[in-house]
C-alpha cells in the first residue's frame, strides 16, 4: 500500500482509502516517509493498538489505530512511560 495522504502529523490515509491513527511516540517514524513509501499493514495482539503500518524499505514499524477510535485510557502515558 501507498500513502495516499500525510496532511496531519498523526493520520495517514493509504490509496485503498483507510485512515489510521498514528501512536504518538512513533510519530518520528513517519516524518522519513513519502508518497512511494510501501507500506503493508499487520493486526497487532497489543492493548494499545489494533494494528501495526510495516514500512517494507526497512521494516520499521509504527503502532496504529483506525483514526475514527481513540487511543485507550492510560495506556499511551503507559506505554510512553515504558510500561
Amino acid at each position: 500500500m501507498k500513502i495516499r495522504t500525510h496532511a496531519e502529523s498523526h493520520v495517514v490515509e493509504l490509496d485503498d482509502g483507510s485512515q489510521w491513527k498514528i501512536f504518538p511516540g512513533d510519530l518520528a517514524t513517519t516524518l522519513s516517509w513519502k508518497p512511494e513509501t510501501d507500506l503493508r499493514l499487520e493486526q497487532s495482539g497489543e492493548r494499545v493498538n489494533s494494528h501495526v503500518l510495516v514500512n517494507t524499505a526497512d521494516q520499521t514499524r509504527v503502532r496504529v489505530i483506525a483514526a475514527d477510535e481513540t487511543w485507550p485510557d492510560g495506556e499511551v502515558k503507559n506505554a510512553l512511560r515504558g510500561g
